[in-house]
């Protein structure tokens, strides 16, 4: 596994914003603008804290606490949409136009694709330049999954590794249409909105924004769309967490639920390596791995009860 958790906004977001404060701060932008489910807005938020730029950010009303509030603490100017993920994109992307931010959206400044790409770069470094031969990622706008494939394409052809691993992208159920243009071979520009709801936050999106990136990063990889359904996503926080020591939000665990379905349709191979790129902390939304694990065992301060409460666990 990568876990993306660890950088410091706690997601793989902080790999394009990094690079979209950079470019806002050598090009002399004074406000950046994004539309999130929350973690792309937490890693721009978080970054431009860092070097005192203005951030004006879209979430939508329903993106889970904990996100909302990171972004808060980071001092951002916060719009909460009551709408889809979808509607927040296109009225940040119309007031960016309008009023002259520079706009971090997936899918319209390029950077986030370059930013992203890193972590193929040290995917490959980490494993001593002998990449696995499956990358599974979670997808929704198909911007991490297509960064993936560029980083590696970049690494074959400087000659730094031999092949490119097949990318397995996975979608949740409430939120396939990738899943279903790869199933059915359509084009990108084929493509129309479908309904988008699911648990897992951070991968829902009706018309894929870098759809066109996540279906060639599939399509030339020989690899393959999964979904799963929310019911697997929320099972997969604390199987993922037992078998590896790593808290994955739902849209990060969902890797776990699609490996696991490849596995069973025959798409990977038992003697096949395969890495699991997790995109974000189970801190963003503690309430879905809550779901999955219960409440804890309240206990008096009497050692006779606790005995007791011991004996019938």
């Amino acid at each position: 596994m990568k876990d993306e958790g660890q950088n410091p906004t706690a997601s793989l977001k902080d790999r394009a914003s990094a690079l979209i404060v950079a470019q806002a701060q050598e090009l002399g932008f004074r406000i950046v603008s994004a539309a999130s489910t929350g973690n792309a807005a937490a890693a721009l938020a978080g970054l431009a804290a860092s070097v005192g730029q203005d951030v004006i950010i879209f979430v939508p009303a329903s993106a889970p606490e904990a996100k909302i509030a990171q972004l808060l603490v980071y001092g951002a100017r916060v719009l909460l949409v009551e709408g889809t993920y979808d509607q927040a994109f296109d009225l940040c992307f119309a007031l960016s136009l309008e009023r002259g931010w520079y706009c971090r959206n997936t899918g319209v400044n390029p950077y986030t694709v370059e930013g992203k790409k890193t972590a193929a770069f040290e995917i490959a470094e980490q494993m001593a330049w002998r990449v696995p031969d499956v990358v599974i990622v979670s997808v929704g706008d198909g911007n991490i999954i297509g960064g993936v494939h560029k980083g590696f394409t970049d690494l074959e052809r400087l000659g730094w590794i031999e092949r490119i691993p097949r990318l397995i992208g996975v979608q949740a159920d409430g939120s396939s249409a990738l899943v279903d243009a790869w199933r059915r071979g359509l084009s990108a520009a084929e493509m129309v909105p479908m309904s988008a709801d699911t648990v897992a936050d951070s991968i829902s999106a009706s018309l894929p924004r870098d759809r066109l990136k996540a279906l060639r990063a599939v399509r030339e990889t020989d690899g393959a769309f999964v979904a799963v359904s929310d019911t697997q996503i929320v099972a997969a926080i604390p199987q993922l967490a037992r078998l590896t020591g790593v808290f994955a939000e739902p849209a990060a665990a969902a890797v776990y639920a699609g490996a696991r379905v490849a596995v069973q349709s025959g798409m990977i191979q038992s003697s096949e390596r395969v890495l699991l790129l997790i995109t974000g902390s189970g801190l963003k939304d503690v309430r879905r791995a809550q779901e999955a694990v219960g409440e804890a065992v309240r206990v008096p301060p009497d050692p006779d009860a606790v005995r007791q409460v011991l004996s019938d666990l």
